[in-house]
């Protein structure tokens, strides 16, 4: 399970596959199918193309008043890498058939295991490549200057993130880290059922970030 916690309440919760874990490097790995459950301001931006929706999900998250809604995994295959004490993950979506589409680099808090999972925080910032990483185009700065503004992502937090941008950058232009060559690890992964959400998804966290 990786689920996103703020304030010792979860704000999504989704079941993934594991494909590798060295302790460090967790790969993980979700299908079309996947069900998984998500702020229902965001599901319902994606059922009925309503940004609106979308953008009073920030709201919702700074008063503490949001709702989960099932959310059932789409379209494309996605393979997850997650380094521990790192404030970002990187992910490869894939077609069904395994045509590569786009890689895309999600800045979150660094995970904490957890007895299901791991728990971070999606901070909303996102940076979309393509799939030869010749190219690339920043995602959500509006929403994540919106959660800054409303405290959601405080100061401290907002220089991790800074941080952590120019990281994810240098490893881009460099090709290391999850971005040098490694076809074995990013490529379509056995076919197999989608991960089921147990029904411990919605478990207390163990603990809150600091």
């Amino acid at each position: 399970m990786r689920r996103d916690v703020v304030d010792g309440r979860i704000w999504t919760a989704m079941p993934y596959t594991v494909l590798a874990d060295d302790g460090a490097t967790l790969t993980l790995t979700a299908r079309p199918g996947t069900e998984s459950l998500a702020p229902a301001s965001w599901t319902t931006s994606r059922r009925h193309g309503d940004v609106a929706a979308r953008k009073r999900g920030i709201d919702d998250l700074a008063a503490g008043t949001w709702e989960l809604d099932r959310w059932t995994w789409r379209d494309t295959v996605v393979i997850s890498r997650f380094t521990a004490g790192e404030p970002f993950s990187v992910h490869r979506f894939l077609s069904p058939e395994g045509r590569p589409l786009r890689w895309y680099v999600n800045f979150e808090l660094p995970y904490r295991r957890t007895a299901i999972g791991i728990d971070t925080f999606d901070l909303f910032l996102d940076l979309v490549v393509t799939p030869d990483l010749a190219s690339r185009t920043w995602k959500d700065e509006d929403e994540y200057a919106e959660a800054r503004r409303l405290g959601v992502i405080d100061e401290a937090t907002h220089r991790q993130v800074d941080r952590a941008r120019d990281r994810a950058l240098a490893q881009l232009h460099d090709r290391t880290g999850p971005f040098a060559p490694d076809r074995a690890a990013w490529t379509l992964p056995p076919p197999g059922p989608p991960a089921v959400l147990p029904d411990t998804a919605l478990s207390t966290p163990a603990a809150r970030w600091e």
